[in-house]
């Protein structure tokens, strides 16, 4: 495998590109999340959960590993794309005990809406979530903010360079992982009125409960 590091404002590291999200050979993502006390802690967590993967052989069918801790300090991400579903939980049972091996939810990227495409690496990610009624109210959310996403005027969106609807294969989940050129451009974003008519969408269709957003910086990235 291969690693790939982004620099953040709080990171060193050199500067790399982190996952191709919309990866036509990636069929399958897994998302894992909890709260940390602090930056110093979650930077620890997911150097950790590096370490483990690093030192495990990779089966056949994972092809990347994202780590990301949120702006705000509190929270570790891992996103983990695969070409199926065969693989994935198996492979973390074999790592060693210990934060890599905490449960995924299983995603499909059912929609990519592309605002920029000669953005170069994200500045930042953002992880916008929706509870959601089954899989008829996950397509039908995705489809209204698509919408939205697409009939707004660029100055409203300006930073963005894409959103990437994943949805849970259980049917209860929907989340918008949003690639922005810099946490600047996703904080004015907010105020803005695009975000306010997608946030009325779901605020006003039965089923949808939107439960908010957190914004990320990648820590470190592997790949196959």
């Amino acid at each position: 495998m291969t690693t790939t590091d982004q620099t953040t404002t709080e990171s060193t590291a050199p500067q790399a590109t982190p996952a191709r999200i919309a990866r036509p050979d990636a069929h399958v993502r897994y998302m894992s999340y909890w709260f940390v006390d602090g930056a110093d802690q979650g930077r620890a967590v997911l150097d950790e959960i590096v370490a483990a993967w690093q030192a495990t052989p990779w089966p056949e069918g994972i092809l990347h590993l994202s780590c990301y801790l949120s702006t705000d300090h509190d929270t570790v991400l891992t996103y983990a794309q695969c070409t199926d579903d065969t693989v994935y939980r198996s492979f973390l049972r074999s790592l060693p005990a210990g934060p890599a091996r905490v449960e995924p939810i299983q995603f499909r990227l059912h929609r990519s809406v592309v605002a920029d495409p000669t953005a170069g690496a994200p500045g930042a990610v953002v992880a916008a979530s929706f509870d959601v009624d089954g899989a008829n109210r996950q397509e039908t959310i995705v489809a209204q903010v698509v919408g939205n996403l697409e009939t707004a005027p660029a100055d409203e969106q300006t930073g963005l360079i894409a959103s990437h609807f994943h949805l849970s294969l259980d049917g209860t989940r929907v989340i918008n992982f949003a690639e922005w050129v810099s946490d600047e451009a996703h904080v004015e974003f907010l105020e803005g009125a695009t975000r306010h008519r997608s946030l009325r969408i779901a605020q006003d269709m039965p089923g949808v409960r939107p439960i908010g957003y957190k914004r990320y910086h990648l820590h470190r990235g592997l790949d196959a």
